[in-house]
C-alpha cells in the first residue's frame, strides 16, 4: 500500500488555506490507515503538542468554499454545527504527527506527506527565478536543450549533488521539526560501520530514530539514567531490529552523536529537535579521542 502513496497523491491532498499549506483530517487519516475518529481522539489527548499554527479547524465558509474542489467533501458537514467541521494540519502539525502515530505505517507516510511538502516550498520559493531564466532562453536554443536531456540530467544532477553535501554547522529554529529531524537521520543514514549518542536525556523516539540506519551498523547510547520504562523500550526494539546497547554515563553535559570517525556537537538532545533553538557544529576531533575518556 505504501508504494501506491506517490507524491503526487499527496500534492493533490494539500490545501492553502489562512496563508498555510494544510491537509485535511480525512485525508490523513486515509493515508495512515486509520479512522478519522481515531486521528483526532489521539490528537485531542496530545492537544497540548499542538498550537492554532500546528492545526486548526476549518470555518462552515471555509468549508463552503472547498466544496467545489473537493466532492468528498460534501459528507463533511451537516449544517453549521461545529461538531462536524473538519481540522486541518499544517506542515509543522503533520510532523508532530509522527510523535503520536508511531506504527510503522504512519512513519513511512509521515516521511513521504513531509518530503511533498518541503519539494512544495522550494517549488514556491524557486518558482520566480526558474521563470526568469526560461525567459531568458531563446525559444530554440530551449527546445533544442530539451532534445538533449543528458545535458540537463548533468546539471540536476550536480545540484541535487550539491544540495546533498552534509552541513558543518547550522542553527534550526522552533517548528523546524522535520528539517532538523530529516538532518539527523540523514547522518545516521550516513554511517558505514558505527553510530555513538552521548545524550542525557533520551527516550522511544531516539529508538526510532536509529531505524534508519544500515544493516550492520553498530548503536552504542550513553545516558545519564537508565529507567524501567526505557529498559522495556529497548527490549521490545531489540526484538524486532538490530540491537542498540544502551550505558551509563554520567559525566557529559552536552550531546555528541559520533557517525564513524566523525563527531557532531548537538545543542539540543535529539528527542527535541525542533521544539527550541538548536545549534550543531562538526568538531575537528577524531571519534577514537573522544571515545578513549569514555573508557
Amino acid at each position: 500500500m505504501n508504494n501506491l502513496i506517490t507524491s503526487d497523491i499527496i500534492n493533490s491532498k494539500i490545501y492553502s488555506i489562512r496563508g498555510y499549506q494544510v491537509m485535511l483530517d480525512r485525508d490523513l487519516a486515509e493515508l495512515y490507515g486509520v479512522d478519522t475518529k481515531r486521528l483526532n481522539e489521539r490528537v485531542k489527548r496530545n492537544i497540548d503538542r499542538f498550537s492554532d499554527d500546528f492545526m486548526f479547524q476549518l470555518t462552515f465558509f471555509e468549508v463552503e468554499s472547498l466544496r467545489s474542489q473537493i466532492a468528498t467533501l460534501k459528507n463533511f458537514t451537516r449544517g453549521e454545527h461545529s461538531k462536524y467541521l473538519p481540522y486541518v494540519f499544517t506542515e509543522q502539525g503533520v510532523a508532530m504527527l509522527s510523535g503520536i502515530l508511531k506504527s510503522k505505517v504512519a512513519i513511512d507516510i509521515n516521511l513521504e506527506i513531509m518530503r511533498t511538502f518541503v519539494s512544495l516550498r522550494k517549488l514556491i520559493n524557486n518558482n520566480s527565478n526558474i521563470l526568469i531564466r526560461l525567459d531568458n532562453v531563446e525559444e530554440k536554443q530551449f527546445k533544442s536543450q530539451l532534445e538533449n536531456n543528458s545535458k540537463f540530467d548533468k546539471i540536476f544532477n550536480l545540484l541535487e549533488d550539491k544540495n546533498n553535501l552534509k552541513q558543518n554547522q547550522g542553527i534550526f529554529f522552533d517548528g523546524q521539526l522535520f528539517d532538523s529531524y530529516y538532518f539527523v537521520c540523514d547522518l545516521i543514514r550516513s554511517a558505514k560501520g558505527k553510530i555513538v549518542l552521548i545524550d542525557n536525556y533520551i527516550d522511544d523516539s531516539i529508538l526510532t530514530l536509529f531505524s534508519k540506519r544500515a544493516n550492520n551498523v553498530e548503536v552504542i547510547i550513553y545516558t545519564k539514567k537508565i529507567n524501567f520504562n526505557l529498559k522495556q523500550d529497548l527490549e521490545k526494539y531489540n526484538s524486532q531490529y538490530d540491537p542498540i546497547k544502551i550505558k551509563e554515563f554520567k559525566l557529559s553535559h552536552d550531546r555528541f552523536l559520533i557517525i564513524d570517525y566523525e563527531v557532531y556537537h548537538i545543542g539540543a538532545s535529539l528527542k527535541d529537535l525542533g521544539k527550541k533553538w538548536f545549534a550543531f557544529s562538526k568538531l575537528d576531533v577524531k571519534s577514537f579521542d573522544l571515545l578513549s575518556k569514555i573508557k
